[in-house]
């Protein structure tokens, strides 16, 4: 028997004409109702695949100096590499690019600014953190960081005055080097000031690093400061020649040393408190001090501003011999922390470069922020967490 012959081909010859027609017709149909299918969903969603690369899930380096995770700075700065330097515009930010409080009058104001204690610039803060904080506080409307540099009777800097005078090149704290070059140009370059805070004055308590030998050298006025019950501070003695040419050579180090520092702020614990032991009247003498030192500071960097926040000119001068109306200073803050007297101090604030609020004190923004007589507004956060103050004004401005 010859072998059974293959059939060449797909054996279409076999099928009935009348089920071909029937599937051609279906294949018509189908092809006019493509578009009607998720079919073209499905094939999109290939595409995007195939077009946008995967990317491993790299592990985060490790930080001890980043933010955490769910505070305010975390979610309001950008990520950085740790080995790329941080790209910013040298313009200042738009509103695009960041957002700022929802009121105009607030942004008329000439200085929005924070404060920051010297310990903000502790914990051996890296540069990508100083800048991102920089930007932070731009992103809540701040265009003035008022950053603590002196305090407790030592520089947050290495001094060579401090080494020369008193053994100690800073305070005890660890910062970079560079820490405050970083600040204020990050600052700069999102069209933000940088104030310079000399906090604590001439004041110090038992726990500073120069405490004993200031006692050893007699430069503390005898008796305890209680301007503010919950301390006990030491006044350093400004009459004494030893001391205020210390004071004098520390104000004029700092402004060689960072020329680009946009103003110094000292507050009022530049003062001597009328419950000091003794009927003795320093406010001659005080001044004295402030206007040779306020002088030795303008012929070194004349752009500087050189700014007071005290209270208000009676109480100044009736407490704490402090007779800043004398003082020959660039601008005047009036503090208004005692919420009991807030509308006084309110009439003084008028008069002057502007007012410092704490940020319990948050609920009279508003009413500030309308007062076209309140030139600029300063906010003290009195619990220690300047970033949570921070995003707590921004709050207090929304309608």
């Amino acid at each position: 028997m010859p072998p059974k012959k293959e059939n060449d081909g797909c054996g279409c010859a076999s099928i009935p004409i009348s089920l071909i027609i029937v599937l051609l017709g279906l294949g018509y149909w189908g092809f006019r109702q493509l578009d009607q299918l998720p079919i073209s969903l499905f094939l999109s969603n290939i595409q995007q695949n195939i077009q946008k690369p995967s990317t491993p899930n790299a592990a985060p380096t490790p930080s001890q100096d980043l933010p955490v995770a769910n505070s305010p700075l975390a979610q309001a700065t950008p990520t950085v590499s740790p080995t790329t330097k941080p790209q910013v515009s040298p313009s200042p930010v738009t509103p695009n690019q960041s957002p700022s409080p929802q009121s105009s009058s607030w942004q008329k104001k000439e200085i929005r600014g924070i404060y920051l204690s010297r310990y903000q610039a502790t914990n051996n803060a890296s540069e990508r953190t100083i800048r991102e904080r920089v930007r932070y506080y731009r992103a809540q409307g701040i265009n003035t960081i008022i950053q603590g540099v002196w305090g407790n009777g030592c520089t947050m800097y290495n001094s060579e005055v401090m080494q020369q005078t008193l053994g100690y090149k800073s305070c005890p704290n660890q910062f970079q080097e560079k820490w405050l070059d970083w600040l204020i140009d990050e600052a700069h370059k999102q069209g933000m000031q940088v104030h310079a805070y000399f906090e604590k004055g001439i004041k110090l308590d038992e726990n500073s690093p120069i405490f004993d030998l200031a006692v050893s050298k007699r430069w503390i006025v005898p008796g305890v400061d209680k301007t503010y019950p919950s301390i006990e501070h030491y006044v350093l003695d400004v009459e004494i020649p030893e001391v205020a040419s210390f004071f004098k050579k520390i104000s004029v180090e700092f402004v060689q040393k960072y020329p680009n520092i946009d103003a110094v702020q000292w507050d009022d614990y530049l003062g001597y408190h009328a419950d000091l032991p003794g009927k003795v009247d320093r406010t001659t003498n005080l001044t004295n001090f402030v206007q040779q030192m306020i002088s030795d500071v303008k012929k070194t960097n004349p752009k500087v501003s050189f700014d007071i926040c005290h209270h208000n000119p009676y109480w100044s001068k009736r407490y704490f011999a402090a007779d800043w109306g004398s003082w020959d200073v660039d601008r005047v803050f009036i503090q208004t922390y005692n919420d009991a007297n807030f509308n006084q101090e309110l009439e003084y604030a008028q008069n002057y470069a502007g007012v410092a609020i704490s940020d319990k004190q948050l609920f009279r923004l508003k009413e500030l922020v309308n007062n076209p007589k309140i030139k600029s507004v300063l906010v003290f956060p009195s619990a220690g967490k300047p970033e949570e103050a921070a995003a707590s004004l921004k709050k207090a401005l929304v309608p």
